[in-house]
């Protein structure tokens, strides 16, 4: 590939000084990327795996971590916290290192058929193999354009909800109308630990993206007085000594109102980007990337694509066809790192090898 590469990192890495030598590294570490750890574990290759978060999860922590998912094989239900929790606890036996907080900005082929990757906090791989599990990319908030509100990201601003008590006994402003916005107004505005002092649902019309139920159950709330809708949208903030007090909201009819609030809640939805991965030379097709159907295996040999972020015919964004792809990609991957090796299908369920890889006893069948 023919990508720009910092000279003097390359050199040191090509010295082994600093460089981290392994057969695989896995780029995304949602639920794809952390079977892919398990698939891969298995064929005894191990792997380092890279997110741009701080945690791994991908979207299933970013988007859904306490809404259920129905379409896991032999699991009825779980929600997006716990299908990683149990993916985390599968992959334990393989002893995967993270790299979380970072993404990858550089990928160079060398001579020697390796590939050099650095890390936007300058770690730095010397890898046999390069999985890219980011789903549809890196998640970024859409943001409010309001003059002057990004200095309060954070503190009185916020797009995404980490720690719900800090909303507790606040006067909240919701601002956006799928179902983010309506989870968390009905959730701050129920009776438990958080429930906040008052909230304001805003958006920019009457109509809604979000579950029916949902919608219904705000407009009960709001007839009975235990929280407000306003159509509008936000166009302006008062602050006073350095602190937000309240949101100008301008309404479809014209009229501007203060609507004062202690904290801010934006819930426009989140834009995926695929970054620097668009610069790697790869095929490429409409921001998603080409892979075959027999390994998954990218334009550039070495280089797989698994999950939500390729392309093939018949693709459909299941996590579950993340995880067959995960599967076929490990396979398309051992002879890149055991060229001398036959790699034989094994089952867990009746190889000693795979169970003593696995840290489990082999049943004994009558």
């Amino acid at each position: 590939m023919d990508l720009q590469v910092n000279q003097e990192i390359k050199e040191t890495a090509l010295a082994h000084e600093g460089a981290i030598e392994t057969d695989a590294v896995i780029v995304g570490a949602g639920p794809v990327g952390l079977f892919q750890v398990f698939e891969l574990g298995l064929l005894e290759i191990k792997a380092h795996i890279i997110d741009s978060l701080a945690y791994p999860g991908g979207q299933c922590i970013e988007l859904y971590p306490d809404k259920p998912i129905y379409d896991i094989p032999a699991v009825p239900v779980c929600t997006g916290k716990e299908l990683t929790d149990n993916l985390m606890k599968q992959i334990e036996p393989f002893g995967a290192t993270f790299h979380l907080g970072q993404e990858v900005t550089t990928v160079e082929g060398l001579d020697d058929g390796r590939f050099f990757v650095a890390t936007s906090k300058g770690t730095t791989f010397l890898t046999k193999t390069i999985f890219i599990a980011g789903g549809v990319g890196s998640f970024q908030p859409r943001t409010l354009k309001v003059d002057g509100i990004e200095k309060y990201d954070g503190t009185q601003l916020h797009y995404r909800v980490r720690n719900p008590e800090q909303f507790a006994g606040k006067n909240l402003v919701v601002v956006g109308g799928g179902d983010s916005a309506l989870d968390w107004a009905l959730n701050f505005v129920n009776d438990g630990p958080n429930k906040a002092e008052s909230v304001i649902l805003v958006h920019r019309r009457d109509g809604f993206r979000a579950a029916p139920a949902n919608v219904a159950k705000m407009k009960e709330l709001c007839d009975n007085y235990e929280m407000q809708f306003i159509v509008g949208q936000v166009t302006d903030i008062v602050e006073d000594g350095g602190t937000l007090n309240a949101v100008k909201v301008t309404g479809g009819d014209g009229v501007t109102r203060v609507v004062p609030c202690d904290q801010v809640l934006v819930f426009f939805g989140l834009s995926p980007k695929l970054g620097p991965i668009a610069e790697w030379g790869l095929n490429i097709d409409r921001k998603q990337i080409v892979v075959d159907t027999e390994k998954f295996q990218t334009s550039t040999p070495g280089i797989f694509a698994v999950g939500d972020v390729n392309v093939y015919p018949g693709k459909k964004k299941l996590i579950l066809s993340g995880f067959h792809e995960a599967a076929l990609a490990a396979f398309g991957a051992a002879p890149y790192i055991f060229p001398e090796k036959r790699i034989h299908l094994q089952y867990t369920t009746t190889s000693p090898k795979l169970h003593k890889v696995l840290g489990v006893e082999s049943p004994v069948f009558d």
